[in-house]
């Protein structure tokens, strides 16, 4: 067994002891198709008011430019699916944060893996990135053999859906390569099309985020929402689950076992009446750690009111 090899195995190890399900590896090379698409997808305004996808282009599309030397992309799947359900009727919160911010999880598990390989391999120039970076994770996931992409743009594991994190490792190391996923197992199903409260998901995988109602109630600054959007955010308080709950390849998902994803109890029991009494102390202590705070008390308040109208 090569060298190369032997770190694959190591690596791959390593992922499964830390709780990651998945692990696939890519030569790290400049993502020319990508490139174009989002190049594409940016100029028709699908971002809406997300300028930050404006910035670090070349970044995005070029590994060697996060980390310089870069040989290897190593990505990482990690489950959120929930074993708990939400009340019915109370105001819907998307399941990736039902938990703890998996942007702090994911990334203390990235630098002990970092940590992990420096002692078995020697020094490594690397750098672990959760959702928080200009990263393409679903393109570097399907060159890694991980799934394939959606028709509503999430990555689909063919045992096990989509309720998965992406995490990506970008080191200058080179290992053996996994082959890119090259099937499509959509076929002619258009249910997460058709399902989709908004219209966000049009033909060809192509997403128009600036109708997505996660784009509305989370990336969203303004004080008020679209009046155009009334009556069809479908009760969703924070992101909106729905093309992931109709696709059928979500039957085969099965909860997670991360201990910090369990469900903060506010969210899964707090009917929409509790959510407007709510204090902003009381919200800043109870979802210090969640994904929540990503709206701040004023961007959830203003969702509830919107949901109202």
């Amino acid at each position: 067994m090569s060298l190369k090899e032997n770190h694959t195995k190591l690596i791959k190890k390593t992922a499964a002891l830390l709780g990651f399900d998945y692990c696939g590896i890519s030569k790290a090379v400049f993502l020319e198709e990508d490139a174009r698409r989002l190049e594409n997808w940016l100029n028709k305004g699908y971002n809406g008011k997300m300028q930050y996808m404006d910035n670090y282009f070349d970044l995005r599309t070029n590994p060697t430019l996060l980390v310089p030397g870069a040989k290897s992309v190593i990505t990482l799947l990690k489950n959120y699916f929930p074993s708990e359900k939400q009340q019915n009727d109370n105001p819907k919160i998307a399941k990736y944060a039902y938990g703890k911010d998996y942007h702090e999880v994911i990334r203390e598990i990235l630098k002990h893996f970092l940590s992990q390989l420096e002692l078995e391999i020697g020094e490594i120039n690397g750098r672990g990135f959760v959702d928080s970076a200009p990263v393409l994770e679903r393109a570097w996931a399907v060159k890694s053999g991980l799934g394939w992409i959606g028709k509503n743009g999430n990555l689909i594991t063919k045992t096990s859906g989509s309720f998965y994190f992406i995490a990506t490792l970008i080191v200058d190391i080179e290992l053996a390569y996994d082959d890119p996923y090259t099937k499509d197992y959509c076929g002619s199903c258009n249910k997460c099309i058709n399902a989709c409260p908004t219209n966000a998901i049009l033909p060809n995988k192509v997403i128009d985020g600036s109708k997505c109602i996660s784009y509305f109630t989370i990336e969203l600054k303004d004080a008020l929402i679209n009046e155009d959007m009334k009556g069809k955010f479908d009760n969703w308080m924070f992101g909106c689950d729905t093309c992931q709950d109709v696709c059928p390849w979500n039957r085969f998902s099965q909860p997670n076992t991360e201990k910090a994803f369990t469900p903060i109890p506010a969210i899964l029991n707090l009917s929409t009446t509790e959510w407007e009494a709510m204090t902003e102390d009381a919200f800043k202590e109870i979802f210090r750690h969640s994904p929540l705070k990503r709206s701040k008390f004023k961007g959830i308040q203003r969702n509830l009111k919107f949901l109202k109208q």
